[in-house]
């Protein structure tokens, strides 16, 4: 049966509207998650300022990846009244302005207020973006366009989480949140500037009952719950990894600074170039054939922290990094190829159960590391990337999905 021909408003790789789409894609979500995980190197400092232990200082991050979570599910809605260009946009901006009003805040209370805030107006963004590139990009484009995106988002919290770290260490954490703050206002504005005016994406009002029925829907599927599953785990073991490396590290026997343990987030970098090669590895291979291979990836460099040696444990970090922005990248994409319809609230429920997966996980994770040290953060980080191993091999059974106008032509690697 021959395919039907592409609309002619689509985004072919190559085009101006392709490289003003990447760029823009890859900007916000620098933005985004700058703005998100700034905090993530400066936990230790917020302990010692405000006085608390390791699980309340990541209330930093967590009361932000929480609020986002509950936020993307009704953000996903917003987006299908209003538009994806204008949701997207907006939140951007708004994101920015938080950004700029954070080191002012006077103390530890006004500080989780308006990281709470940010939750809310972050949501706006990663709710849509995956759904806005599945709508817009020719597929041949999509694999890697979703690639640079979730590159751009492992730079994103690299730069954050880099330029905080590194100078809140010579001018203070409030100072480099500042200068952070700026930079992020900067990209925003470029966003505004380059983001194409979506052709694709439909825009209507549709009810709370039918909100409810679609996300319904996606339960219904046979690998989406498992998508889901799989990334609660994943991001769960990731920034539980993170967020207690940095106690650990500065700590004897390692006694690190707080500038050479913020620099070991450059192995970010290797998460940003991984993400783009997995995804035009699973485009080329299949989805289920790789996915569980890169989240094995993941769990090795996990483990491999447990050694107490400081160039192992860095070597375990950039691995696991690598292995989850890879493992990342490609179940975005088949969240958003297997959700026929729907695909927003498909796309709102996987990041939903990403970022509660970061702030349950995430906080439990502290209270654990407070208890046992870093064994209680194995039980934690390693417990969930086995599990999310576990979930991995189980989608390897999964049955190709049919498209419903070609039923005989099922999507490659989905």
């Amino acid at each position: 049966m021959s395919q039907s021909p592409l609309p002619p408003t689509v985004i072919r790789r190559g085009t101006p509207a392709f490289r003003r789409a990447n760029a823009a894609f890859f900007l916000s979500a620098f933005a985004v998650f700058a703005s998100l995980y700034s905090v993530q190197p400066l936990l230790p400092i917020f302990a010692e300022e405000f006085g608390l232990d390791a699980g309340t200082s990541s209330l930093a991050l967590s009361v932000t990846t929480g609020t986002l979570a509950v936020a993307l599910l009704l953000a996903s809605w917003i987006s299908d009244r209003i538009g994806r260009k204008t949701l997207m946009v907006g939140a951007i901006v708004v994101t920015a302005i938080f950004g700029l009003a954070l080191p002012f805040c006077p103390d530890w209370p006004s500080l989780l207020l308006v990281r709470t805030l940010m939750g809310v107006s972050l949501s706006g963004l990663p709710a849509v973006a995956m759904v806005y590139l599945a709508e817009e990009m020719d597929p041949e484009a999509l694999g890697s366009s979703m690639g640079l995106y979730i590159g751009g988002t492992a730079f994103g919290g690299m730069a954050g989480r880099l330029l905080s770290g590194v100078l809140a260490d010579w001018i203070g954490w409030r100072p480099a949140l500042l200068v952070l703050g700026v930079s992020i206002a900067c990209a925003a504005l470029l966003v505004v500037l380059l983001l194409p005016t979506p052709y694709n994406s439909s825009r209507r009002r549709i009810s709370g009952r039918e909100l409810a029925g679609l996300i319904k829907l996606q339960f219904e599927d046979p690998g989406l719950p498992w998508l889901f599953a799989s990334a609660f785990l994943l991001m769960g073991s990731f920034v539980t990894l993170y967020n207690y490396a940095g106690f650990r590290l500065a700590l004897p026997p390692f006694a690190l600074s707080h500038s050479a343990i913020s620099a070991i987030f450059i192995v970010y970098l290797l998460g940003s170039l991984s993400s783009a090669w997995a995804g035009g590895l699973a485009q080329r291979l299949g989805r289920r054939r790789v996915f569980w291979v890169l989240v094995l990836v993941m769990a090795s460099g996990v483990f491999l922290t447990i050694v107490p040696s400081t160039p192992i444990i860095i070597a375990g970090l950039a691995i696991a990094t690598i292995g989850y922005f890879a493992a990342h990248g490609v179940a975005s994409a088949w969240v958003a190829r297997r959700a026929v319809v729907g695909r927003a609230q498909a796309s709102a429920i996987y990041l939903f159960a990403y970022y509660l997966g970061s702030s349950v996980l995430g906080t439990l994770g502290g209270y654990a590391w407070v208890a046992w040290g870093w064994a209680g953060v194995m039980l934690v980080s390693g417990g969930a990337v086995v599990l999310a191993l576990l979930v991995a091999l189980r989608l390897i059974l999964l049955p190709p999905l049919q498209v419903p106008d070609k039923p005989a032509a099922p999507l490659a690697g989905v």
